[in-house]
């Protein structure tokens, strides 16, 4: 869909356009609804991701741990705020855990009546589909759904697969034994299978579901950047074969069509990823114990209601920055400023390892302003060589540093030894990250800028 959607405002014909929109499946979310919360300014569209692993080969619920049985409910529940004018869209990520009350409903198999009680967000899917969902959630944030958008695992296998990979950047390893994960850390350009792994991962810290939300997060922003600047998106007839798969693996509301797309992506010509702005429903309590249901996750009432009044008015809800000049920093785990490195030139290029090491002090980096000359040059790429107990210090180093290659040095001490390579152009800004601190309720909000590897 968010395909459909740049294509549209690459000026592609209504009537490709038409055709591809013949073949998503459609639902009627929206049915016999009544007493809806009223309409703010914006559009409001309900984001979901489904199991769906039925669907998926055999081949590759082995590769990508896929094993078990589908749960029929909602993995990934995201509110895509579109401002009126269009200059600005805010995601905002609903735990699937999030108590909730879901409403009278009828069963949608038996037509039977179920009075309204406790459950777990994401199992209004499992108990009521995409009408118990919408009403769930309408109900939780006064918002008006006016669009609803249902993917699968192997509509988003497929689409980061169109699009060649979508690019993340991690400074630390991630590993997951439950999901399959295992990246190092650096710049990772992932597939379908890979981005399906990244995007469900509970279990690579200790913020579980609220830490793999800012990774979803993330990989949205880094889709959407590798979409709008895609070439595969220009091609008409290439486009046609390539998504016509995709979009018949998707469900949306039937007012979601060629129309509304196409008014949709030409309004949307000028995005970049600094036009989009996400976070997470403001947490009171992460394991807020109801009986019969257990452990769930319980909002901060006020701040929530803060958040979406925000959206109600279509206000932002991160502060404007100043247009920055040269790319965002990069977050590391150790402090620059706690990090001792020598410096040397590896290359016959006089000055190389001043400039280096000038670079890594502007930074922040405690350098020993004394570069020297490598005694094995020329060496072929820069090199950062480490005492493995201070891997995390090393790692930081390196982000500072895009290419360079990490080599341990068994004890070598608590200063980094960096080998200067003709590869070399120039350092990376670096800055300390704050640790998840998954119990809290601040808010915080990631623009599209800063969650994209750059």
């Amino acid at each position: 869909m968010l395909s459909v959607g740049v294509l549209a405002a690459a000026g592609i014909g209504h009537a490709v356009i038409a055709g591809l929109d013949e073949s998503i499946p459609r639902v009627d979310p929206f049915k016999d609804m009544k007493n809806r919360p009223a309409a703010g300014h914006g559009m409001n569209l309900l984001l979901v991701g489904t199991d769906g692993r039925e669907k998926i080969s055999a081949e590759d619920r082995r590769a990508y741990h896929l094993g078990g049985t589908a749960c029929h409910c909602t993995d990934t529940i995201m509110i895509v705020h579109l401002s009126a004018d269009r200059d600005r869209a805010t995601v905002v990520s609903l735990p699937r855990d999030s108590y909730a009350e879901v409403p009278e409903h009828a069963d949608p198999t038996t037509g039977a009546r179920r009075e309204a009680r406790p459950l777990r967000l994401n199992a209004a899917y499992a108990e009521g589909g995409p009408n118990l969902t919408v009403r769930t959630v309408e109900s939780m944030t006064h918002l008006k759904i006016d669009h609803y958008l249902e993917v699968d695992f192997v509509s988003f296998m497929k689409t980061v697969d169109v699009l060649g990979g979508v690019r993340i950047c991690t400074t630390q390893p991630l590993k997951d034994s439950y999901t399959g994960l295992d990246l190092a850390a650096g710049s990772h350009l992932l597939g379908g299978g890979q981005a399906l792994q990244y995007v469900r991962s509970r279990h690579v810290d200790g913020a579980s579901d609220l830490g793999r939300m800012q990774r979803q997060q993330r990989f949205l922003a880094s889709l959407f950047d590798r979409a709008t600047s895609s070439g595969v998106l220009l091609n008409p007839m290439k486009f046609r074969d390539v998504t016509g798969a995709v979009l018949g693996s998707v469900r949306a509301d039937r007012g979601l069509g060629t129309d509304e797309l196409l008014r949709l992506g030409r309004a949307m010509r000028n995005f970049s990823p600094r036009s989009s702005e996400f976070t997470t429903v403001p947490i009171g309590e992460m394991t807020f114990q109801v009986k019969g249901l257990g452990s769930t996750v319980k909002w901060d009432e006020a701040k929530a209601r803060e958040l979406f009044r925000a959206l109600r008015d279509d206000k932002p809800i991160a502060p404007r920055r100043p247009t920055r000049k040269g790319p965002s920093a990069v977050s590391v785990d150790v402090p620059p400023d706690q990090i001792r490195v020598q410096v040397e030139n590896g290359t016959t290029t006089d000055g190389l390892g001043k400039r280096m090491d000038d670079g890594l002090a502007a930074t922040g980096f405690r350098t020993t302003r004394q570069p020297t000359a490598a005694t094995d040059h020329p060496v072929p790429h820069t090199v950062v060589l480490y005492d493995p107990r201070w891997d995390r210090s090393a790692k930081a180093l390196a982000a500072a540093l895009p290419g360079s290659e990490l080599r341990a040095a068994p004890g070598q001490g608590p200063t980094l030894k960096v080998i200067a390579g003709p590869d070399f152009k120039e350092v990376r800004r670096v800055k300390a990250a704050e640790p998840p601190k998954p119990q809290e309720s601040e808010q915080t909000v990631l623009t599209g800028d800063e969650a994209v590897c750059r």
